[in-house]
């Protein structure tokens, strides 16, 4: 059994660049962009690099300490150990930056985690290395193949519409605190803002195929 989670909205309960803009008294226009982006209103690949375009220039430190201090979403600890105790794989995809995700891997006991790299010049921000693009479900294929876990077996926890793409490779599908768009195509919803609430919605799937 396989859970993929999404990560800014769903395993932090932030959305990094930006709170990291407010550094530079970007983060409306950071902002704007990213949700267009979420909401699949414009090119991905675009928008992230314009957003990091505009924050060129950060030194790494402040980069880290963004990372550092965003909020690990309520519920999201019991939800991974839990999982875990039941033999489950974790894996986590994101359109964000391994300068928060290797924080995630550690604390939440992550087996596997895909996301992109900012890329530093002298220590400042220069750009970014785009490993997982608009379609996420690419970055999750190999492993789950590697892995052997069959489409029925595997379950993704997302909330904004560029995570779509996971549900082609998930038998169950739950859409966290999410869009409208993303609800609608949705197997199972949750609404309360506690992640924990994701483990008797696959209870009630297993539960449901065991009959």
């Amino acid at each position: 059994m396989l859970a993929i989670f999404d990560v800014e909205g769903v395993l932090y309960d932030a959305e990094y660049l930006p709170i990291l803009a407010e550094k530079v008294n970007k983060e409306n226009e950071i902002w704007e962009i990213t949700k267009k982006g979420i909401q699949g209103a414009i090119n991905w690949e675009e928008g992230l690099r314009t957003r990091v375009a505009a924050l060129r220039g950060l030194d790494r430190q402040t980069c880290q300490e963004v990372a550092d201090s965003l909020p690990i979403m309520t519920g999201a600890r019991r939800a991974c150990r839990i999982l875990r105790e039941r033999g489950w794989r974790l894996m986590a995809i994101s359109g964000g930056f391994t300068i928060m995700t290797d924080r995630l891997k550690r604390e939440l006991g992550l087996d596997y985690v895909a996301s992109n790299e900012l890329v530093f010049t002298d220590g400042k921000l220069d750009g970014v290395h785009i490993r997982v693009d608009s379609d996420k479900s690419k970055s999750a294929r190999a492993i789950i193949q590697e892995w052997g876990e069959m489409r029925e077996d595997i379950v993704c926890v997302v909330d904004g519409a560029n995570d779509l793409k996971l549900f082609e490779i998930s038998g169950m599908s739950i859409a966290f605190r999410a869009q409208d768009l993303v609800k609608d195509r949705a197997t199972a919803v949750l609404e309360e803002k506690d992640l924990s609430g994701i483990i008797p919605l696959i209870d009630e799937r297993l539960n449901g195929r065991a009959s």
